[in-house]
């Protein structure tokens, strides 16, 4: 089925009744060549299969989700398919700063205007129209039972994406999540540097504001965050910032005594499973 034109295949491990892949590809969109990671369970001979698409976060690659989360377990268990791909683009061409927060390993998931960053940093279409295209080509995803999730700046990325885009993704959740971008030093660096000053530009990837003018199909969105978390207390998350309304409903978990590591994530990865799949099994039921 793999289109082998437009993606090549960099590695390939067995794990837990199916396939952990990792794939390269050119980017029209990025301007460089960018990698994502795929699990396939071995269950998709039996036709189009549950995915989830995860998004990491700052100064991480394709790479540290495949190997800290433990998602592969649980991918084979519920029959889900997992793509993750790279936080920005990559490449000698491609401009950086020597702050971990902003340039390479931190796209925000955006898509930049200012330069030098407008002709490659645009994670935010990269996401949503050229991966998405990619991946629903070469692999037997189910439309219907597509959904979003992501740690950190790439749980900020997954509000984001998922608010804005319900007819692609069905379901939504977060690992320690970055709720408010445009009221966090995280977050004024990044939207100021990518957009430009003018603050009313950056509302359109804050997830609280998106949040509380949300009126598309009804979603439930998970927040695992720990109270150990040392960018909860610096005021980086702001989950308070998040709120449900009539079409939204935030269901908030604070973990006791875990921290923003991936040792958490890989803690309750499970539960985020289990979230999805109950979301689209509701969503089933709601059609009939």
């Amino acid at each position: 089925m793999t289109h082998t034109s437009e993606i090549e295949q960099v590695s390939v491990s067995r794990s837990f009744n199916g396939q952990q892949k990792v794939f390269k590809h050119r980017s029209n969109v990025l301007g460089c060549e960018m990698n994502f990671g795929v699990y396939v369970p071995d269950s998709v001979h039996i036709g189009k299969r549950p995915a989830l698409l995860y998004l990491s976060g700052l100064t991480c690659t394709h790479a540290n989700f495949i190997e800290k989360a433990g998602a592969q377990r649980f991918a084979a268990q519920y029959g889900f398919i997992i793509i993750n791909p790279d936080t920005s683009p990559r490449g000698d061409n491609v401009p950086d700063k020597e702050d971990y927060d902003f340039g390479k390993g931190a796209g925000f998931y955006l898509d930049a205007t200012e330069e030098p960053w407008a002709a490659n940093y645009k994670m935010y279409s990269y996401i949503t129209k050229e991966l998405i295209d990619i991946v629903k080509r070469n692999f037997p995803i189910d439309p219907e039972n597509f959904g979003i999730f992501g740690h950190s700046m790439g749980g900020h990325g997954a509000i984001n994406i998922g608010l804005k885009h319900p007819e692609i993704f069905k379901s939504i959740s977060a690992f320690a999540p970055a709720c408010h971008p445009t009221n966090s030093n995280w977050g004024r660096k990044a939207l100021s540097g990518y957009l430009g000053p003018d603050e009313t530009k950056w509302a359109q990837y804050d997830s609280s504001l998106l949040a509380a003018k949300y009126s598309g199909p009804k979603r439930i969105i998970l927040i695992d965050i720990g109270d150990d978390d040392s960018f909860l207390k610096s005021g980086e998350l702001q989950p308070e910032s998040l709120k449900s309304n009539n079409h939204l409903e935030i269901v908030y978990r604070s973990r006791a005594h875990y921290d923003h590591s991936y040792y958490f994530v890989a803690s309750f990865m499970e539960e985020h499973f289990e979230h999805h799949a109950k979301e689209f099994q509701a969503q089933k039921l709601a059609k009939h």
